[in-house]
């Protein structure tokens, strides 16, 4: 199979494209050209228009597979693109700006299941979780959550993961892009330990985000919200319907990642749609709303030919696992720790028009590239364009000014710190 990788700059471009491959993607059945890879939006007047920019391959329609709500999505008016193999709304009718608002404000719910669920079971799951990733799962209580990153034996980083201690496993939600590679990764670390992996096929996965999401979820569920702690996790009922729980997301907000078995999917959607303040949200505010939180998207920002250090991650990195390694790549992480990256992953505010993924970073004199975006969007809130990506040692810090080559001109840019909007995540 050909793939080809597409980057377009111009609106006329984007608007183009976008609407020919909505088109494609919804309603041609046999092998046509899908829209993979990372959400944009580019503000043409007083309209945001959200393309998918990407990698486009030959698939046939047998090949994209849809989540068990798929029927949902559409009822909704959904507008399905293919991304990461699975038939997902981009957004909705009301538009990327209302629905990244609308979760900033109240609640959106999020059909997050093309990601893949894992248990690791056995004496040996912790020894063998610890060997994949740089977190301190050891000292990981009973019931909560960190987030962490699968390393190769360079350092680069494979995945990044959101691992749940709980009494007789563990538990790992690795992206939907990377999940047939990360499987593959593990099934072959295994053979050293007495560990056992499950991968949940039959299982979906929901995010329900926003201020109001507590108290849209209260209503229908069998525990106090109020004593559950951010990155914590519990077996629930909702509605009747038994689910995994866990506290956390991708926005910033306070919010909930919800698993449950797919034949109940449809119904547990329904349902949390019907409760006051929750509205149906897609990819392109998924993108724009982990931007302004300073989240990472694996494949834009994180990659295998980059470690956690110069992603700006080593706060994930046990201070034991410092001291002690025993995970893929820890001489070449433990030596940028000692004598620092050569790059490191910055926040950027663009004066002038969005610069997006790829676009080159000067120095003040304007003549040598420091460095690139991975990253880059107009922020809804802030109203103005963000980007993160990456820069030469010694034009780290907050305040520095660069230059992003945006359409062959020079747009001036500062390091800042992120995330680019305050996080609120819940606190008891």
């Amino acid at each position: 199979k050909e793939r080809i990788y597409v980057y377009m700059y111009t609106n006329t471009m984007f608007v183009n494209v976008s609407r020919q491959l909505h088109r494609l993607s919804a309603r041609t059945p046999r092998s046509v050209p899908v829209v993979v890879c990372k959400t944009n939006q580019v503000e043409l007047g007083a309209r945001i228009l959200t393309p998918i920019l990407l990698q486009t391959r030959s698939l046939s329609g047998s090949q994209v597979k849809k989540t068990a709500v798929y029927d949902v999505h559409v009822a909704l008016g959904g507008k399905m693109v293919e991304f990461a193999g699975y038939y997902l709304p981009v957004q909705y009718p009301k538009g990327v700006k209302q629905e990244h608002l609308h979760t900033r404000e109240s609640a959106s719910l999020f059909d997050v299941s093309h990601m893949g669920q894992v248990k690791i079971y056995g004496p040996d799951r912790v020894k063998f979780v610890e060997k994949l990733v740089v977190g301190d799962i050891q000292a990981l209580e009973e019931g909560h959550s960190q987030l962490s990153v699968i390393t190769n034996e360079n350092g680069g980083i494979i995945d990044d993961t959101i691992i749940t201690k709980e009494a007789d496993h563990i538990a790992m939600v690795v992206n939907g892009a990377c999940k047939q590679k990360d499987l593959a990764h593990f099934q072959e670390k295994i053979q050293d330990f007495d560990a056992t992996l499950e991968h949940l096929e039959h299982r979906s996965l929901f995010a329900l985000q926003g201020p109001k999401s507590m108290h849209a979820l209260q209503c229908i569920i069998n525990v106090d919200l109020s004593k559950m702690a951010f990155m914590t996790s519990a077996d629930v009922e909702i509605g009747g319907i038994s689910c995994g729980l866990a506290r956390g997301g991708y926005t910033g907000e306070d919010g909930f990642e919800v698993s449950v078995d797919s034949t109940q999917a449809p119904e547990l959607m329904k349902l949390l749609l019907d409760q006051d303040g929750v509205e149906p949200c897609g990819l392109g505010a998924r993108d724009s709303l982990r931007l302004e939180a300073g989240m990472c998207l694996y494949g834009n920002d994180l990659d295998e030919n980059t470690t956690p250090v110069e992603g700006s991650l080593l706060w994930v990195i046990g201070k034991r696992r410092r001291e002690e390694g025993g995970f893929l790549g820890f001489d070449k992480i433990a030596e940028q720790i000692k004598n620092k990256p050569s790059r490191k992953r910055v926040g950027l505010m663009i004066d002038g028009p969005p610069a997006r993924a790829h676009v080159e970073l000067f120095d003040e004199n304007q003549d040598t590239v420091r460095g690139e975006i991975t990253s880059g969007t107009f922020s809804p809130c802030l109203k103005k364009p963000i980007a993160m990506g990456y820069v030469e040692k010694g034009l780290t810090k907050s305040g520095t000014k660069l230059f992003a080559k945006v359409r062959n001109k020079m747009v001036p840019a500062t390091v800042v710190k992120m995330p680019f909007v305050p996080n609120k995540y819940y606190k008891i």
